[in-house]
C-alpha cells in the first residue's frame, strides 16, 4: 500500500509517498499560509507524483478524549476534529484546511486521521490528572493529553531495533526541535510526558515558554492589564529561546555562547535545567532506565546539546562517547563502553509511523496495533 502522509506545520506542508517497504517514492514541502493550503502548489505536487497513493495519512495534532487511536475519516470524525479546534487553535485549524484541501484534490481515496495524541491516551492516571476540583474535570475536558505522539511512538519502536534488544526496554525519549517533549516508554506504552492539556507546559521551547507557574501568569494579568490573548501570544511566540537569547535557532544561540555572549549562555542554561530535570522525572516514572533516545530536529544535529543535557547522569548510568556524539549520523548508538544506560539519536519518522497506523486501520485492525 502507497500511504501518502500529510504533516501540515505552522508555515509549511510536508508531503511525503511511502511505499509498501517503507521507503519514501517521493517527498515535498510547500509553503503555506495561515491555515491555508495553496491550491496550485498543492495541485502539482500531487500530479508530480505524490498523488500516486492508496490512501491518505493525516497528522493531526489532539485527538481530545474522543480519538485515542488512528481512525478513517468521515463525515462524523471531521465535524469531531472540527470541535477540537478550541483545544488546539494554533494547530487544528492547519490540519484540517490541509484535510480539506487534500480530500479535494483526490477524492476517493480513503484518508486516516493519525493523532499526536493518541500515544499518550492510556496515560496512568496519577501522571494524566490535574490536581484541580473535581467539578472542573467532569465539566471539562481537562486532563495531561501529552504530544509528539507519532514521534514518541516510532521511537518506541525504533530503538529496539536499532539497538537489537527486547522491545520491553525502559526508554527516555526526547522529542527536541523547535518544540519539545520527554516521554517515559515501558513495554512501548507511555507512562509520562512533559507536554500536558497544551503543548506549551515542559521544557524550554524555540519560541515557547515551557512550564511556568501559574501564579506568575495571574500576577501579570492582574498587574499588566494584558489580555488573555496577549498573554497567550507571548508564551507561544516570543518566549522559550526567543525570549531568553533574542532568537529561536539552536545553532545560534550555540554559536553565541561559544564566542561568549552573555544572554545565549542564559538561554542554554535554562533549556538544559529544564531538559535534565525532565529527563530525571521520566526515569523516575519508569523506575529506572535501559535507553536514552534523541530524536527531532536539535536531538539528531546537535552534538553539543546531547554531551552537555547528559553530562550529568552518569549516577544514573548514561554516558555518551563523545567521538561517535561527534560523528552521529542518522540512526546511530553514542554510549560509552561500559556504560550501563544505552544512549542513541533517532531520525525522527513521524511519516512511518503515520503510514503503519493507516496501513492498521484500513486492513481492519488485523496487524499489530498501533
Amino acid at each position: 500500500m502507497r500511504v501518502l502522509v500529510v504533516n501540515a506545520g505552522s508555515g509549511t506542508l510536508k508531503l511525503s509517498l511511502i511505499g509498501p517497504g517503507d521507503e519514501t517514492l517521493a517527498a515535498t514541502e510547500l509553503e503555506a499560509a495561515e491555515a491555508e493550503v495553496a491550491p496550485d502548489a498543492l495541485r502539482r505536487a500531487l500530479e508530480g507524483g505524490l498523488g500516486n497513493a492508496d490512501a491518505i495519512g493525516h497528522r493531526i495534532v489532539h485527538g481530545g478524549e474522543r480519538f485515542d487511536e488512528a481512525v478513517v475519516i468521515d463525515g462524523d470524525v471531521e465535524a469531531g476534529l472540527r470541535d477540537l479546534v478550541d483545544l488546539a487553535p494554533l494547530h487544528q485549524p492547519k490540519s484540517l484546511a490541509a484535510l480539506d484541501a487534500v480530500s479535494a484534490a483526490l477524492s476517493g481515496v480513503p484518508a486516516v486521521a493519525c493523532f499526536d495524541t493518541a500515544f499518550h491516551a492510556d496515560l496512568p492516571i496519577g501522571a494524566q490528572t490535574y490536581a484541580l476540583p473535581a467539578s472542573w474535570r467532569e465539566r471539562w475536558p481537562i486532563r495531561r493529553y501529552g504530544f509528539h505522539g507519532l514521534s514518541h511512538g516510532w521511537v518506541a519502536r525504533r530503538a529496539p531495533q536499532v539497538l537489537g534488544v527486547d522491545p520491553g526496554l525502559r526508554i527516555v525519549s526526547c522529542h527536541l526541535g523547535a518544540g519539545a517533549s520527554l516521554c517515559a516508554i515501558a513495554g512501548g506504552r507511555s507512562l509520562a510526558t512533559t507536554m500536558g492539556f497544551t503543548p506549551l507546559e515542559g521544557l524550554v521551547m524555540a519560541t515557547r515558554s515551557g512550564s511556568v507557574d501559574p501564579g506568575l501568569l495571574l500576577w501579570l494579568l492582574e498587574r499588566t492589564g494584558m489580555s488573555e490573548r496577549e498573554l497567550s501570544s507571548v508564551l507561544e511566540h516570543d518566549s522559550g529561546l526567543l525570549g531568553l537569547a533574542g532568537t529561536a535557532d539552536m545553532r545560534e544561540v550555540l554559536a553565541r555562547q561559544a564566542a561568549g555572549d552573555r544572554s545565549a549562555t542564559l538561554a542554554v542554561a535554562v533549556y538544559l535545567d529544564r531538559l535534565r530535570a525532565g529527563v530525571a522525572a521520566m526515569a523516575a516514572a519508569l523506575g529506572g532506565i535501559d535507553a536514552l533516545a534523541f530524536t527531532g530536529g536539535v536531538g539528531e544535529r546537535s552534538e553539543t546539546i546531547r554531551a552537555a543535557a547528559t553530562a550529568g547522569f552518569q549516577f544514573m548510568g548514561i554516558a555518551i562517547d563523545a567521538a561517535r556524539n561527534a560523528d552521529a549520523e542518522g540512526d546511530a548508538e553514542i554510549t560509552l563502553a561500559g556504560s550501563g544506560v544505552r544512549t542513541l539519536v533517532l531520525v525522527a519518522r513521524e511519516d512511518l509511523e503515520i503510514a503503519r497506523q493507516v496501513r492498521w486501520v484500513l486492513a481492519g485492525s488485523a496487524t499489530e496495533a498501533p
